[in-house]
């Protein structure tokens, strides 16, 4: 992504030209109406090669890396059950019903790899897609109400901002719900704006409560609530009292409903248990109590956004400093624009309101990185407007901001990959249409894509409520999931107890588990390992003709001999 001058200085629109028009920039002539198409067409035209490059800059590295755990491995593998089942209504984890979060991700992510074929690429599409709308988005919006040059110039920061590109290349909700969260904002306050200069509205705000429902769909209600919550303060910050009655619009509720509650009244209607789970405890709950994973303090996200969006950051710096000096009044303070005022409330509002509750995950505040690009932008083109041309430090920024991105998507790469990505089996060994897959103690999210398994697997643990309570992790989640279906759970989710009888059958089972687990299962050290790294291990029980717990401790059981005649 690179600047230049004449990038910076692309004049604005509505300024006035020396052709002879109707006191409001129109043309009536002949000539200037073919002007005026011209020139709608020639803006088209960069628009959609504006979008293209956006998504390969996005796209382009999306492909190299194994997916990340613990997220990208769970959220791609309930995508893929998805697809493999064949059941596109109810979410699952493991053949088991899953409510954590909404379906529009797996939607996407299994249209994406029915259509692509199943890789990391395809399974990320629906981040970068979302990524690729959120630019797009913040470049329509800011080219209409903020002029050109910063237009182009915020949507450089944002897609040179490490925080946002990586993100926009991780397969988890994050970046879809911000790119609806966004989408929603400047679609109601688009419509806002133009129906004060009487033009057409009512489409832009029908598109605010269409994105709005889609973030209903993308994460839950965080969908609806932020962008109401920062459309409202907008409208008291700028004295729009009278705007906010725009959210009371009923066609748009029409569309909103229409839209987001299919799916959520035919999951209460199939699993009584739904909204008491979906909204109350992982909504309400979650937000307000403590005790789940991820615990931080109230100013996590300060030193995460300023780390993370670097070296822009530093531009925002500059800026506190000179509004440090405005206050002491040696310089004079900027007087706040309907869109300064925006994207300042925006960016404030996301922040303050993730890191109210205890738990707090860093993609949760990717919502306010596009205004915190546009304001980054603004300090910049005053840097401009007092040199007259593009700093030398700007085009540093720009350019080592890219190379950024890039070495962080190589890092992760090196550093995120998963025990279960790592752990593949060797050429030969094939997982036959009747063998059985346990999983020991453990649940790799991974494997089921990476191995394209055909059916779950079975995961053997302490599954007492004692141990659920003392926990939030995979174990939580399986267990929730087999409370919505427990004939499924109580095949799929067994005790330790329960594997003699699980594998003393004539059959062939593919065990998993961690790469010690010969000191919880000491009977192991008999059965034919199959592949292995540091923290995970994979075995292959051949399985035994007669049922009974005393298979486990025949001599040789699952070796190579016993693996080669079963």
């Amino acid at each position: 992504m690179q600047l230049n001058d004449s990038a910076i200085r692309n004049a604005e629109p509505g300024k006035k030209t020396r052709e002879r028009t109707d006191g409001n920039g129109f043309d009536p002539s002949p000539a200037g109406a073919q002007r005026g198409a011209s020139n709608a067409s020639s803006a088209w035209m960069r628009t959609c090669l504006a979008g293209a490059a956006v998504f390969l800059w996005l796209a382009a590295t999306a492909w190299f890396r194994p997916l990340t755990a613990p997220d990208e491995g769970r959220y791609v593998g309930v995508a893929f059950e998805m697809l493999r089942s064949g059941n596109w209504l109810v979410p699952r984890l493991d053949g088991l019903p899953f409510f954590h979060k909404p379906p529009l991700f797996y939607w996407m992510s299994a249209t994406a790899m029915a259509l692509l074929g199943p890789s990391e690429w395809s399974a990320r599409l629906p981040s970068i897609l979302g990524a690729t709308l959120t630019a797009m988005g913040l470049l329509l919006f800011l080219r209409r109400w903020a002029g050109a040059r910063i237009a182009w110039l915020s949507v450089v920061v944002l897609l040179t901002m490490p925080y946002f590109y990586v993100a926009a290349q991780f397969a988890n909700l994050d970046m879809l719900v911000a790119s609806c969260i966004a989408a929603t904002v400047l679609s109601a306050v688009h419509a806002t704006l133009s129906r004060e200069q009487g033009a057409a509205w009512r489409g832009a705000l029908a598109g605010a409560f269409l994105f709005a429902a889609l973030g209903i769909l993308a994460k839950g209600l965080i969908g609806l609530v932020l962008p109401g919550l920062i459309f409202l303060a907008w409208c008291a910050g700028t004295r729009r009292f009278g705007s906010a009655w725009l959210l009371a619009w009923l066609p748009g509720w029409g569309l909103f409903l229409a839209v987001a509650a299919p799916w959520l009244v035919a999951m209460q209607l199939r699993y009584p248990a739904f909204f008491d789970y979906f909204v109350v405890t992982q909504h309400f709950r979650r937000f307000a109590a403590s005790g789940f994973n991820n615990e931080h303090a109230f100013w996590f996200y300060l030193p995460v956004i300023a780390g993370l969006t670097l070296p822009w950051f530093g531009w925002l710096a500059f800026a506190g400093w000179r509004r440090r000096q405005a206050w002491t009044g040696r310089v004079p303070g900027p007087r706040l624009s309907d869109v300064d005022w925006l994207m300042v409330i925006w960016c404030v509002a996301i922040v303050v309101f993730f890191s109210l509750p205890r738990s707090k995950l860093i993609g949760y505040v990717l919502p306010a990185l596009p205004p915190l690009a546009y304001l980054t932008a603004r300090v910049v083109t005053a840097v401009v407007a007092r040199t007259g041309r593009a700093p030398a430090a700007l085009r540093w920024t720009a350019g080592s901001a890219a190379l950024i991105c890039v070495s962080a998507i190589v890092l992760v790469g090196l550093l995120g990959v998963p025990p279960g990505a790592r752990l593949r089996l060797p050429a030969g060994e094939t997982i036959g249409p009747d063998d059985q897959v346990v999983m020991l103690d453990t649940y790799f999210y991974e494997i089921p894509f990476y191995w394209k398994l055909r059916r779950p697997v079975m995961v053997s643990g302490d599954w007492s409520p004692a141990s659920m309570a003392e926990s939030d992790d995979w174990r939580n989640e399986l267990f929730d999931a087999g409370q919505f279906d427990p004939a499924q759970g109580r095949k799929l989710l067994i005790s330790s107890n329960a594997l003699p009888a699980t594998l003393c059958v004539p059959r062939v089972t593919w065990l998993v588990g961690p790469s010690n687990s010969q000191l919880a299962h000491p009977w192991l050290a008999g059965v034919r390992l199959i592949a292995y790294n540091q923290q995970a291990a994979v075995w292959r029980f051949a399985g035994s003709p007669a049922p009974g717990a005393k298979c486990l401790e025949a001599p040789g059981a699952g070796s190579s001999k016993a693996a080669a005649s079963s």
